[in-house]
């Protein structure tokens, strides 16, 4: 387990990013429960087992949800991040077109510092499939598009939610590549000392 890597949680309001949250990582959230109240920031930190088999902890910032008459994420969540889960929900055509702000925002930033950013998209509350407004195939050709990952999830089926955190997280931990420059010492026979001055 190396450093902690940070990943911002953000999309519109009530596109279920708590509950992706807590379901994935406790297991605790009820289909239909209601939040207290909104969220303003909330961190949550876990140890995700990756797809090469190495545990990573990864520290999630729930952001608050974006609207549209205050869609820009805090700059400091932009400066800080190693990854972002981008939510949004398959119910909402406007917090799938959310989304391509807030990727805007992430873009410039990458040209800007040059940082290795690694995104992923999903579309919660596919349980819901009489009230989609974002069809599979829309989605899905933006995110080719924009070269991010991208999945369909919902919170009444935990398993669904683990397959992007984990590529996530795997995307963030890939171990430097080794050297493909490799000395041989077999045959080294080291010249003997010369030593210089001598007449």
């Amino acid at each position: 387990m190396g450093k902690i890597c940070k990943v911002v949680v953000c999309g519109s309001a009530g596109v279920g990013k708590t509950a992706v949250l807590e379901q994935v990582i406790y297991g605790t959230h009820r289909v239909g429960q209601e939040t207290t109240c909104p969220t303003i920031e909330d961190i949550y930190v876990a140890n995700i087992e990756t797809n090469r088999g190495s545990r990573e902890r990864v520290r999630f910032y729930d952001t608050k949800g974006l609207t549209s008459i205050n869609p820009d994420l805090p700059k400091q969540y932009l400066s800080m991040a190693d990854g972002f889960l981008l939510v949004y929900s398959t119910t909402s055509q406007e917090s799938f077109k959310m989304l391509e702000h807030i990727k805007k925002e992430i873009d410039k930033l990458k040209d800007k510092d040059k940082k290795e950013i690694s995104v992923v998209m999903i579309g919660n509350k596919v349980d819901l499939n009489h009230q989609r407004q974002v069809e599979f195939r829309t989605a899905s050709d933006w995110a080719v598009k924009e070269k991010i990952q991208f999945y369909e999830v919902t919170v009444a089926n935990r398993s669904s939610l683990v397959q992007p955190i984990v590529s996530l997280t795997s995307k963030l931990t890939i171990p430097p590549t080794k050297s493909t420059f490799s000395i041989s010492v077999r045959n080294f026979k080291p010249k003997q000392l010369q030593s210089f001055g001598d007449s």
